[in-house]
């Protein structure tokens, strides 16, 4: 027999039990804190990231001096990634100086000696490396077009014939559509893909190109659900490397730790948690050093 003093015990334990239940249907692993690496001797790293890419690399900017602005409360697939890069190097996560690292600006960065290593979204590519150096690949992405949601013409790279095309300066992104299709395609190159994606909504482009993970996430924000949409269309591999100064003796280092945090479940952990909430497909791992 239930008491009427037991009764609202008994309805809050259901509650705190189905409230787990519903947490752990909805929320992915977690991200793990891996043992530093032999002879890891950093005290401290200066990162570059993006600020401005959903589900990857977000944060305040914090100041800037000589150059470079720094940033605080980062989040995002890149940010997980370079954090536990950064904990195996034996660099707490509070001593790392978050950097913003613009598609314009990642190789000035390092060539620089502004950062130490940048995780922005970037491409591994033979006239890059020719600057800098890569570890990775840590993921594989697909370029695709983010369009408004009531375009039903613009279906493909094919159909860009007399539009006008927004990609971020020096990315990969607008080459590899040119490349692909030599139609008459105006383009536009702002700094950013936050600006490509403003001037989306506005009207004054009609799509925006670039890494279909990126383009997830900005479809995926709540000012943009309904209005923005992924054609899913992908038509071109975008290996993601973690950029080191030219001659850097860390690039085997740093791939055997991507492939602890590959092995440990921290890198699908960190997608689920990042980009798996705006329904994007996370693919296979790739193999670091290849």
């Amino acid at each position: 027999m239930t008491t009427r003093n037991s009764l609202p015990r008994r309805l809050a334990t259901v509650a705190v039990a189905l409230g787990l239940l519903l947490t752990g249907c909805t929320q992915g692993g977690e991200v793990k804190d891996p043992t530093p690496v032999s002879g890891a001797t950093f005290s401290s790293l200066r990162i570059g990231i993006s600020f401005d890419q959903p589900g990857l690399g977000v944060a305040k900017e914090a100041g800037t001096s000589d150059g470079v602005t720094t940033g605080t409360d980062a989040s995002g697939f890149d940010v997980d990634t370079a954090t536990y890069i950064a904990k195996s190097l034996g660099v707490a996560a509070d001593t790392i100086t978050w950097v913003k690292a613009d598609p314009v600006d990642r190789e000035k960065l390092l060539t620089e000696g502004k950062v130490d290593m940048v995780l922005s979204t970037y491409t591994i590519n033979d006239e890059r490396a020719a600057k800098v150096d890569f570890a990775g690949p840590y993921f594989v992405a697909h370029q695709d077009l983010l369009i408004r949601r009531n375009d039903e013409e613009l279906t493909g790279v094919e159909r860009l014939e007399g539009r006008t095309l927004c990609a971020a300066a020096n990315t990969t992104s607008a080459q590899n559509v040119l490349a692909r299709y030599q139609g008459n395609i105006a383009l536009v190159q702002p700094n950013t893909f936050s600006e490509c994606v403003q001037q989306l909504v506005k009207g004054t482009v009609d799509a925006v190109t670039t890494d279909d993970i990126i383009l997830a996430g900005f479809a995926a924000e709540p000012q943009y659900k309904g209005v923005l949409k992924v054609v899913g269309k992908g038509f071109s591999d975008e290996p993601y490397g973690i950029g080191l100064p030219k001659g850097s003796t860390l690039v085997p280092t740093i791939n055997q730790i991507l492939t602890n945090y590959i092995a440990d479940g921290s890198w699908q952990a960190s997608l689920e948690n990042t980009v798996g909430p705006s329904g994007y497909k996370i693919p296979s791992p790739p193999t670091p050093g290849k």
